[in-house]
């Protein structure tokens, strides 16, 4: 059980491994690539214990949950983890508990590099279901990308 007490930051971390094709590839490039590279798995990394519903209080989080569609409820509709390069990309967050929180999403390149952030204020009655997202229109670049998100 998590003490409401302490002020130190949960910090969930979901690693995304989005297998993104190059539009700029010329055609014989994509012939011989295309059938030969398996796209890589996504990962996220659940708190090591179920995280309790009854938190006197206190916001938790229960799971991050990613997709490339979302419902009027913030929850994911379209579970995925390899992504085409335009497609929009989604972290919901879900929670338990009662009152104000923060929640931070950051979403960073495999070099470390960030390529977006966000902050949503919440103010949780029960579950609730916060959804993040990034998208490119031009595309993002092939490679894995990681969502941190903290609490």
């Amino acid at each position: 059980m998590i003490n409401p007490n302490l002020r130190k930051p949960l910090l969930l971390v979901a690693t995304l491994s989005a297998a993104l094709a190059l539009g700029a590839c010329s055609k014989a490039d994509d012939a011989n690539t295309a059938s030969t590279m398996p796209p890589p798995a996504a990962t996220v990394m659940a708190p090591a214990a179920p995280m309790p519903t009854d938190t006197n209080g206190a916001v938790t989080v229960a799971s991050v949950d990613l997709g490339s569609k979302v419902g009027a409820d913030n929850r994911i509709t379209a579970a995925g983890d390899s992504f085409a390069p335009a497609d929009d990309i989604y972290a919901t967050v879900l929670t338990n508990g009662a009152g104000n929180a923060t929640l931070v999403a950051k979403w960073t390149y495999q070099d470390g590099q960030v390529v977006h952030e966000d902050t949503k204020t919440i103010n949780a009655q029960g579950q609730e279901a916060t959804a993040f997202m990034i998208n490119k229109p031009d595309g993002f670049p092939t490679g894995n990308y990681k969502v941190t998100v903290s609490l």
